[in-house]
């Protein structure tokens, strides 16, 4: 990158910090900071706009809809007045906001008219690592806690054929969200870098899951 896209970052850095200053734990601004720093990662294995890469991965949370009334145009709406005001070419802010609009997990549900990139790959890779594993786990509990869902419950088992409005408004169990999201999400790698990441996470969360069921059934 030259003088002026480091510059560029670094704006973007103070505006996504000062916008996200009071998001939840889990959506916060050190989630959009490992995101980013996972982008660069595997983008070094991909031939790729790093810029694109970078913006997308600094704004990609922006306004996450489940934070704004299920409003899912809002997070690409600001991330494009934001890269105007700081005159971004139009052809990067369009890139942009595409990603932004279109690698979230839930839009994995709509077959019609999905958009796709390379920068995307590497920017959902990176997002979905963040998903799983050690941070994952934290990240799912935290967000359970925030919502007031119960860690588990036998009798309420998993929906693993929702559609995209159920699963936007599930409120099942935190453990459930592991077999409805996080478990599925190592085959859904695009990039060798986050397919290799994610195979280790993906044991940590099969350890987890054994761990809490032993002890929850007094076993351990």
């Amino acid at each position: 990158m030259d003088n002026s896209e480091e510059q560029l970052i670094e704006a973007t850095i103070a505006f996504v910090k000062t916008k996200l200053q009071n998001a939840e734990g889990g959506h916060d601004w050190f989630h959009i900071e490992r995101v980013y720093k996972n982008s660069l990662l595997i983008a070094k294995n991909e031939k790729v706009d790093t810029l694109v890469v970078s913006l997308a991965a600094l704004l990609h949370d922006i306004a996450d809809p489940k934070f704004h009334d299920g409003d899912e145009t809002l997070g690409s709406k600001i991330a494009s007045e934001f890269l105007l005001s700081q005159n971004v070419d139009s052809q990067v802010i369009q890139h942009v906001t595409q990603i932004i609009d279109h690698m979230s997990f839930k839009n994995s549900f709509d077959v019609n008219g999905a958009f796709s990139s390379l920068e995307m790959e590497v920017v959902q890779d990176a997002d979905r690592l963040d998903a799983i594993g050690a941070i994952g786990i934290a990240r799912c509990f935290n967000y359970g806690g925030f919502k007031n869902r119960a860690l588990y419950d036998p009798e309420i088992q998993p929906n693993l054929n929702m559609t995209k409005d159920e699963y936007k408004s599930s409120n099942a169990p935190t453990i459930n969200h592991f077999y409805e999201k996080l478990l599925l999400l190592k085959d859904q790698m695009n990039t060798k870098t986050g397919q290799r990441i994610a195979l280790e996470r993906h044991k940590y969360m099969e350890g987890f899951l054994k761990q809490f069921y032993g002890e929850w059934e007094g076993k351990l």
